[in-house]
């Protein structure tokens, strides 16, 4: 099995035709074609559906082109970290994080990772965090960054703890929801949940942490901008880490509730998998990930526009 039909079988599925694959691959469609059949031939299955709109991959062909697209990240990271090793920090990092990471952790990391080494190529995803597990699994990202949770399988990921905040219930300025004192007085809000679902999320956590029934779901988010949108231009009440809701920028736009509890308690942590090969550049993030707590825990990283 070569190489170049794989990479001719990963071009067909993600164009959805020959001839697009054919472009990509820089060579002609009846080539494409032979190199496709080849790779029926040798498996004796078929791989793609032929239909007027293009192609799609059998269960057979989806089977082979997932494992595929995995064998070429592992080749390009193999290149990337024989550089590495060379001392030449090139390559590319695929980053997952939450929400919470997304406001509190990811801005300072790479702006000075990005100043130290220019020549490696970041990618943020900003998800769930069930779907980012999904994807470290996978390898589709190279590091979670986020909220550590309770239950996470022992012995499938390594946790790297970064830092500890608190999560304090927000609001618009001017809201009438300021005059609250108790965490009680919020159960009637509508309150943004960060989740795939009304199930899940700090507001809950911190309500049932504190013997309450969780509030009403006012809206489930899963993006640091629908949870601004939402907080600064309606009636919402949300929790946000503290370092983020007391910055001067936010502080023109949103309040903290002044209430006895004292907000949610929350270690971030950078999470990979234990079987993962952690390389040089991986380890240099890292290492950034941390400075950049260490300065927001001393308050000496300011949030600009």
């Amino acid at each position: 099995m070569k190489l170049s039909t794989l990479n001719a079988l990963v071009a067909a599925v993600e164009e959805g035709s020959l001839r697009g694959a054919a472009r990509r691959v820089a060579v002609s469609q009846p080539a494409i074609t032979k190199m496709i059949r080849e790779l029926e031939l040798e498996l004796a299955a078929p791989l793609l559906l032929r239909t007027s709109r293009g192609v799609a991959p059998t269960a057979q062909g989806k089977v082979l082109y997932e494992r595929a697209v995995k064998a070429g990240r592992e080749l390009s990271a193999a290149v990337d970290e024989i550089s590495q090793l060379g001392g030449r920090m090139v390559g590319q990092l695929h980053i997952g994080a939450v929400p919470l990471a997304v406001m509190l952790l990811i801005p300072e990391t790479l702006r000075t990772f990005g100043q130290a080494f220019p020549e490696v190529r970041l990618r943020l995803s900003e998800e769930l965090y069930v779907a980012q597990l999904q994807k470290l699994r996978a390898g589709e990202v190279d590091v979670t960054v986020g909220g550590i949770p309770d239950k996470l399988a022992t012995g499938e990921f390594f946790v790297e703890p970064l830092m500890r905040t608190r999560m304090v219930p927000t609001v618009r300025r001017g809201s009438p929801w300021l005059k609250a004192r108790r965490l009680a007085d919020l159960q009637e809000a509508r309150w943004v949940y960060t989740g795939s679902n009304s199930d899940s999320g700090y507001a809950k956590l911190f309500f049932e942490h504190h013997g309450l029934v969780p509030p009403r779901v006012g809206a489930v988010v899963n993006s640091t901008l629908a949870l601004l949108s939402l907080v600064t231009s309606g009636d919402y009440v949300a929790l946000m880490p503290q370092q983020i809701a007391v910055q001067p920028l936010a502080a023109q736009f949103i309040s903290v509730i002044d209430i006895e509890e004292q907000g949610y308690p929350l270690e971030l942590g950078a999470i990979l998998r234990s079987d993962a090969v952690v390389s040089p550049v991986l380890r240099q993030l890292i290492t950034h990930l941390h400075r950049a707590a260490h300065q927001i825990e001393r308050g000496e990283v300011y949030w600009q526009t």
